[in-house]
C-alpha cells in the first residue's frame, strides 16, 4: 500500500475512527485501526469492538492499493502531532512508514487477516437534520443511568411511528422525553430500539454537525442500528431487554405550575447548592410572584435566595437533588422554565417556554422525583 493524504484530513479521520476503540480489547487486533486504500482514490479507516463499529472514507492519492492494520491509539497520537504537510503512508514488510515533512515514523503492523469483518449498515430507515438530532440526544441522555449493573437503564429508548421520533431515558430518579419530526423512508414505519446512551451521545457529537444524518434500523430479527453522514458510518448493537413502562409517571394533569427565568433559576440553584452536602437537596418554595430557595440546615452552612416567579395554583414547597435539577434546566434550551406540580411528594415536570406569559413547549419534558424531607 502506498498513498498520500492531507494531514488534517488524516488526523480528523483517525480521531473519529479511534473513538470506537475499546479501552481493554478482548483480542489484540481490536486495538488497531484498519486502513484500506483503493485505486479510485479513497482511504477507508475502520474500527470495531464487536459492539460498536466506525468507518470513515476520505480522499487520498492512492498509488498502490492495499489494506493494513496498525495501532489505533498510536496512529491517532502521531497524526495529531504532525506538521501541516501532506502525509505519505507506505507499507514496507511488517511495518508502515509514515512521512510528513521532516517527520518519519515506522509503525508495526498487526495481522490484518485476524481482524473481524465489520457489520453491514442496515437499509436506511429515514433522515433527520444533524443539529436537531444532536439537541434531542443531549436533552435525553442527561437522564440515562450510568450504572452498568442495570444495562437497560443505560440506554435511550427510540420509538418510531411514521414521521414522529421519540427519545426517552431514565435512571429511576428522573425521566427525559423528547419528541421530534423526521423524514422516514416509508410513511408507515413503526420501530422500537434501545441504544446505549454513551454510543448515541458519541455519534451525535461526531456527526451531528453535518447537514443530514441517515438512521438505519434493521428488521425485527436484527439487533443492530446504524448512522451515516458525510462519509462516516457507525453501527451499534442494541441493548437487549424490556424497557420499563415509564410514561405512566407523567401526571394526567398538574393543578399547580410556576414559570421562572431559566438562567436566573440555574444560577440561583448553583449558588445555593454550594452549601449542600453530598445527597443534600435544595428546597424550593413557590408563592405568588416569588420563589424562595434554601439549602443547609441546623448547625451546617446555610444559604437562601429569592427569585421572581409566576405561580398558577396554590403555594407549594418541594425539594430536589440540585444536580438533577440543573441537568433538566440545562437541557431545556428555552429562556423560561415551567415547573408543573401535583403535590410536594409527587414528581414535578419541567418544560420550556419562549416567554413568561405564553404556553409551554411539551416536545421536551423532564420529570424529576422530589426528595422527601425529614419531619
Amino acid at each position: 500500500m502506498e498513498l498520500q493524504v492531507e494531514r488534517d484530513v488524516l488526523a480528523d479521520a483517525v480521531a473519529w475512527a479511534a473513538r470506537a476503540l475499546p479501552t481493554r480489547p478482548p483480542v489484540p487486533v481490536l486495538a488497531g485501526v484498519l486502513l484500506e486504500a483503493d485505486t479510485e482514490g479513497t482511504l477507508t479507516l475502520s474500527t470495531f469492538d464487536y459492539e460498536v463499529s466506525a468507518r470513515v472514507e476520505v480522499p487520498a492519492e492512492v498509488r498502490t492499493a492495499g489494506r493494513v492494520l496498525v495501532s489505533g491509539r498510536l496512529l491517532a497520537d502521531i497524526s495529531r502531532s504532525l506538521p501541516g504537510r501532506p502525509v505519505t503512508l507506505v507499507t514496507e514488510g511488517s511495518k508502515v512508514t509514515l512521512t510528513c515533512g521532516a517527520s518519519r515514523f515506522a509503525l508495526l503492523t498487526m495481522p490484518v487477516e485476524e481482524y473481524p469483518a465489520l457489520p453491514a449498515l442496515p437499509d436506511s430507515s429515514g433522515t433527520l437534520t444533524g443539529d436537531t438530532f444532536t439537541e434531542a440526544v443531549s436533552q435525553v441522555t442527561v437522564a440515562a443511568s450510568r450504572d452498568e449493573t442495570l444495562p437497560i437503564l443505560t440506554g435511550v429508548r427510540m420509538e418510531i411511528e411514521g414521521d414522529r421520533l421519540t427519545l426517552l431515558a431514565t435512571d429511576r430518579y428522573r425521566l427525559a422525553v423528547r419528541e421530534l419530526r423526521w423524514n422516514p423512508s416509508t410513511p408507515d414505519i413503526s420501530a422500537i430500539a434501545l441504544v446505549r446512551a454513551r454510543t448515541l451521545s458519541d455519534v451525535a457529537r461526531s456527526i451531528g454537525a453535518t447537514g443530514s444524518i441517515t438512521m438505519a434500523l434493521a428488521d425485527g430479527k436484527s439487533d443492530l442500528i446504524g448512522f451515516q453522514a458525510a462519509g462516516r458510518h457507525s453501527t451499534s448493537l442494541l441493548v437487549d431487554g424490556e424497557y420499563p413502562k415509564v410514561r405512566a409517571l407523567f401526571p394526567a394533569e398538574s393543578p399547580t405550575h410556576a414559570v421562572v427565568s431559566t438562567a436566573a433559576l440555574t444560577e440561583a440553584v448553583k449558588r445555593v447548592a454550594l452549601v449542600a452536602e453530598r445527597n443534600t437537596p435544595v428546597r424550593l418554595r413557590f408563592e405568588e410572584g416569588l420563589l424562595s430557595l434554601e439549602a443547609g440546615q441546623g448547625d451546617d452552612a446555610q444559604a437562601s435566595e429569592a427569585l421572581d416567579a409566576t405561580l398558577t395554583g396554590e403555594a407549594i414547597a418541594i425539594a430536589f437533588n440540585p444536580q438533577f435539577l440543573l441537568d433538566g434546566l440545562g437541557a431545556l434550551n428555552a429562556p423560561f422554565a415551567r415547573l408543573s406540580f401535583t403535590q410536594a411528594t409527587r414528581p414535578a415536570v419541567i418544560t420550556g417556554q419562549a416567554d413568561a406569559e405564553g404556553e409551554d413547549d411539551d416536545s421536551y419534558r423532564y420529570l424529576l422525583m422530589p426528595v422527601r424531607l425529614a419531619g
